[in-house]
């Protein structure tokens, strides 16, 4: 039967990373929320315009809405099979909503959590730095480059740093993850439907792990 991936994982994680990974070497598309509402921007259907309306005027995107856009997206042939979810669902609601879509894509839903310590969660992005050039991303703690503040590619690029990096960013970003996300893990953990993997380890390490599960 084919398969509903739920990647679970705080802001830093390496969520992203991993499903792309999957989406590279097992041809499992990654569907991220992130992605949809910027196609969203670039599109002219009744369903994006009124997601570019709610955008326009600052207002949140309600979970009715965001589960329209998910079942539009994953209706499409590329996710025919099994497919990864990153970044939805992101609250109780919105997990509900999935059950049904489920059972009406006739797919069953595997959760499986990036576990990532609170203090390596900071670590990972207050030090995060980037190249305003390639996109290159870089840690001060933990990827730093050759030259301190400078891309390895593009010596003429002076590394930025994104201004919602910052301690007092970072731990609003992890309690909103606390209070809206984490439930989730209970949820799936009483189906018995949730794994966990440790996202310590190297990006092989932890892909590894992945792979085993699904």
């Amino acid at each position: 039967m084919s398969k509903i991936i739920v990647l679970i994982g705080a802001p830093g994680a390496g969520k992203g990373t991993q499903a792309r990974l999957l989406e590279e070497r097992k041809n499992i598309p990654q569907i991220s929320t992130g992605d949809m509402f910027r196609e969203m921007k670039n599109s002219d259907t009744p369903l994006a315009r009124e997601v570019q309306e709610i955008m326009a005027s600052g207002k949140y995107v309600s979970d009715e809405l965001t589960y329209q856009m998910v079942k539009d997206r994953t209706s499409r042939e590329d996710c025919a099979g099994t497919f990864v979810l990153d970044g939805y669902p992101r609250t109780d609601v919105q997990a509900a909503q999935l059950e049904d879509l489920a059972t009406e894509q006739e797919k069953e839903i595997q959760a499986i959590e990036v576990d990532v310590p609170r203090d390596e969660l900071m670590r990972r992005l207050t030090g995060r730095r980037s190249c305003p050039v390639c996109g290159e991303i870089y840690n001060v703690y933990s990827k730093p480059p050759k030259t301190d503040n400078v891309c390895d590619f593009h010596p003429d690029a002076q590394l930025t740093h994104r201004a919602d990096d910052n301690e007092e960013s970072v731990s609003t970003r992890l309690e909103t993850y606390d209070e809206k996300t984490k439930p989730l893990l209970d949820y799936y953990e009483r189906s018995g439907r949730l794994k966990k993997i440790n996202g310590e380890g190297s990006l092989e390490e932890i892909y590894s792990e992945l792979e085993k599960l699904i």
